[in-house]
């Protein structure tokens, strides 16, 4: 029988800077490659093949609000200029909390962070979709046990139909879904020098397109904008809104995050029939926004907005 038995896992711990951070619901990536360099075919027609320098594949987590106020920091700051790189680690631990592995990691950059759909309907909790770009990986063996402050750590539920929507002189009391968003950090391979580690530098920020779900009957404010900004095309900066998506707590008495909207405007106003075949047959609108600059806190934000609406009602459900 071989000395080594497999294990199952059950949790995934993350450490930055040598602090424990709080335990992420998944984990994957991190794993070192290389690429397969073909070369031209020579006279026996037969092509030549040799790998490339290794590189290291993004870590994927996803994480709840229970996490250490650092985590959130770095989410903020990557959505930001003054970017911040890290060091930390993954503690995969089996069921009884004992550390099974390390996988550490080395100057890396958050590229990717994904907020997930909001639907008043929804019923199963959610996370976040934290993607990290490491310049170095190192697998080490786990010593002792996932404990203390790292084991008390709790995640705060979160469930996606508990949110608020609020844009400038909009009614989004009735806003209905929020499609998922990805906000994603671009990065660069520095291939100078003879390292067999390349660095990784910050390329540029891409934040994502808005599609809301409302009642018509709640949309008139929303046609007007439409209106306004498309068919008269009075689409100058002056024009555009500003706004908040903010994610509750499920008493909805807590901003577990706010997620701050700058310079939207509006680009499509059309019927959405989807999900017209239930009980309740509410006709609906799906309104389209390019949003140019967005915000991350924990929370309420520390920074002021201008003019967002403070407007803001219970969601309603289906």
């Amino acid at each position: 029988m071989p000395e080594n038995r497999s294990f199952a896992t059950g949790a995934f711990a993350l450490e930055l800077g040598g602090a424990k951070i709080g335990f992420a619901r998944s984990f994957r990536g991190g794993g070192a490659v290389a690429e397969v360099v073909t070369e031209k075919v020579t006279g026996d027609n037969f092509a030549k093949k040799h790998i490339g320098p290794p590189r290291y594949e993004d870590i994927e987590l996803q994480v709840g609000f229970g996490m250490k106020k650092e985590l959130y920091d770095w989410i903020a700051a990557s959505w930001e200029q003054p970017y911040l790189r890290k060091n930390g680690a993954v503690v995969v631990a089996d069921f009884a909390g004992k550390e099974q592995s390390r996988r550490e990691f080395f100057e890396a950059l958050v590229t990717a962070v994904t907020v997930p759909k909001l639907d008043g309907a929804a019923k199963d909790p959610a996370y976040l979709t934290v993607k990290l770009a490491p310049e170095l990986v190192r697998e080490q063996k786990g010593s002792g046990k996932a404990t203390g402050e790292l084991g008390k750590n709790e995640q705060k539920l979160f469930l996606p139909s508990n949110f608020r929507v609020a844009i400038d002189g909009l009614d989004c009391s009735k806003v209905v879904t929020v499609d998922a968003l990805t906000v994603k950090q671009a990065t660069v391979a520095d291939h100078t020098g003879d390292a067999r580690d390349m660095a990784r530098e910050r390329g540029s920020i891409e934040f994502p397109n808005l599609k809301i779900a409302l009642p018509a009957s709640a949309a008139e404010t929303w046609r007007t904008w439409f209106a306004d900004f498309v068919i008269n095309g009075k689409n100058g900066e002056e024009s555009e809104k500003n706004g908040k998506i903010e994610l509750l707590s499920p008493n909805r008495q807590t901003v577990l995050a706010t997620i701050t909207l700058l310079n939207l405007g509006i680009y499509r106003l059309d019927d959405d029939w989807t999900g017209a075949e239930t009980a309740d047959k509410v006709r609906r609108v799906r309104a389209e926004l390019y949003c140019e600059r967005m915000k991350f806190s924990v929370g309420q934000p520390k920074f002021a907005v201008r003019d967002v609406s403070d407007r803001v009602g219970s969601i309603i459900r289906r």
